[in-house]
């Protein structure tokens, strides 16, 4: 294992969290990369790692003027969805993984990664990004720190959640945080793998650059990882959206809903009242993910502990989520869509 003090920096690091500084130690002596950034979350750092993205062809830059802030991104053919089949619960016991899902025993399969991951990012950098899932200050949001070897995951990982010097302020000095790692290898489909270690509340995911196989606070936080955090600790990690409501007479009421993926949850999310409901407003709360702990008092409290929308969004236009085409007009990474030559620079 290499030692702190010979680890190669792109910055400084920004946390003295001794838990962290270990991991990371541990992990670069694994993967080998040529230099280690320390997300900051600022938008300086934002900005330079867009520039990055652009000039090594992992980004195009949109027309500005018609899409201020917004890119576009291509992934791999053979990589543009997530991979249930190679996605596992790998709990010391198969049943403990649940019905629905991929179990594999964890010391094989910590096994097999660790080999896959052996130098897998030499020659590249090595992102540590620190993040909330929830707003900060809220005694329902959980830290995670990612570890990836993708600008295009750093870059979005900015947008769903509270990412930055936010998540150590949260985190102090403890040693609650979800640990992940995701290695882009070559993205090849036999070498890629994402696993889910609740027992140890870490996520190692290699092979992929898209979604929710690469946004380790996404699915593998939120919900995998999110539902066994939630029996243990006495909350909820659910698949569902959350939808406020206010009447004219100001009486408020939320809507908790659970689809399965493509059902509309998104445009369920972000209704926009019918013109003969004067007076009603609606509010986008979540589109897909909810966190939810019962009070003594026997009221539900939900929050969404995302900060931003990744969404496929197939027959997505003006009639059938004005709000979503609002959306994406400004700060947004379009991925896989069908690109117009002529909005470019």
């Amino acid at each position: 294992m290499t030692s702190r003090a010979t680890l190669p920096t792109a910055n400084k690091q920004n946390t003295e969290n001794p838990h962290i500084l270990a991991w990371v130690e541990e992990q670069a002596g694994l993967c080998q990369p040529d230099r280690i950034h320390w997300c900051d979350g600022s938008e300086a750092e934002k900005l330079a790692l867009q520039e990055e993205a652009v000039a090594k062809g992992i980004l195009i830059r949109l027309n500005q003027e018609k899409l201020p802030g917004c890119f576009y991104h291509r992934s791999n053919p053979n990589n543009v969805a997530r991979v249930e089949p190679l996605t596992f619960l790998c709990t010391r016991h198969a049943e403990d993984a649940g019905p629905t899902n991929n179990w594999v025993d964890p010391k094989v399969m910590y096994a097999k990664l660790r080999a896959l991951a052996s130098g897998a990012m030499r020659g590249r950098t090595l992102y540590v990004v620190p993040y909330l899932m929830g707003p900060a200050g809220s005694p329902m949001t959980k830290v995670g720190v990612e570890l990836t070897d993708s600008i295009y995951v750093v870059l979005n990982m900015r947008i769903m959640t509270c990412m930055g010097k936010v998540a150590w302020e949260h985190l102090g000095t403890s040693d609650d945080f979800s640990r992940g790692l995701h290695c882009l290898l070559d993205v090849h489909p036999d070498r890629r793998f994402i696993c889910q270690f609740p027992q140890d509340n870490s996520v190692i995911s290699v092979g992929s650059g898209y979604g929710g196989n690469a946004l380790l606070g996404k699915k593998c936080l939120a919900l995998r990882l999110g539902s066994w955090l939630g029996r243990d600790e006495g909350w909820m990690a659910e698949h569902m959206l959350l939808l406020g409501v206010e009447a004219p007479d100001s009486r408020k009421s939320f809507i908790a809903a659970a689809f399965p993926s493509q059902c509309g949850k998104t445009n369920f999310a972000m209704m926009v009242p019918p013109a003969r409901y004067v007076g009603w407003r609606i509010w986008t709360v979540g589109d897909d993910i909810a966190w939810m702990r019962p009070d003594p008092d026997g009221r539900l409290w939900a929050i969404n502990p995302e900060a931003g929308y990744f969404g496929v969004a197939p027959g997505t236009n003006g009639r059938t989520n004005p709000n979503a085409m609002r959306l994406t007009q400004r700060d947004t990474i379009f991925t896989n869509v069908a690109l117009k030559l002529d909005s470019t620079v």
